[in-house]
């Protein structure tokens, strides 16, 4: 099966970035590719619970929306472990589909052939 990883940095301070790596990873997840998105550096604050439900980019759905979908699709949510712990994010403040990965879940994922994409 053919991988994508799409890396998102942004949060609420870039609305359009922050949605469109979902409807990337959203397009690959309804083709049923093996679709990540990679929450790091204060893109990690998309995979808390409430955080992305007043994120609403003009032109696009709202962002909850997004991510629901993308779940839905089978796609995966992780927020990148050196990037969530220091802004005090754990597990327990997740949303369905996201969980905490380290830099060596990455770089296998990466070794393993994925393509990326980045916002």
């Amino acid at each position: 099966m053919e991988k994508l990883v799409v890396n998102c940095t942004h949060g609420a301070e870039d609305p359009e970035r922050a949605t469109l790596a979902f409807v990337v990873g959203n397009v690959a997840a309804s083709a049923d590719k093996d679709a990540v998105v990679l929450l790091t550096i204060d893109g990690v604050w998309l995979a808390t619970k409430g955080y992305a439900s007043a994120i609403h980019k003009e032109g696009f759905q709202p962002l909850q929306d997004v991510i629901q979908s993308f779940v839905g699709n089978g796609g995966q949510i992780w927020a990148c472990g050196s990037c969530a712990i220091p802004r005090g994010i754990n597990e327990s403040q997740l949303i369905e589909g996201a969980r905490i990965v380290t830099a060596a879940q990455v770089v296998e994922r990466l070794m393993e052939g994925a393509a990326t994409l980045d916002f």
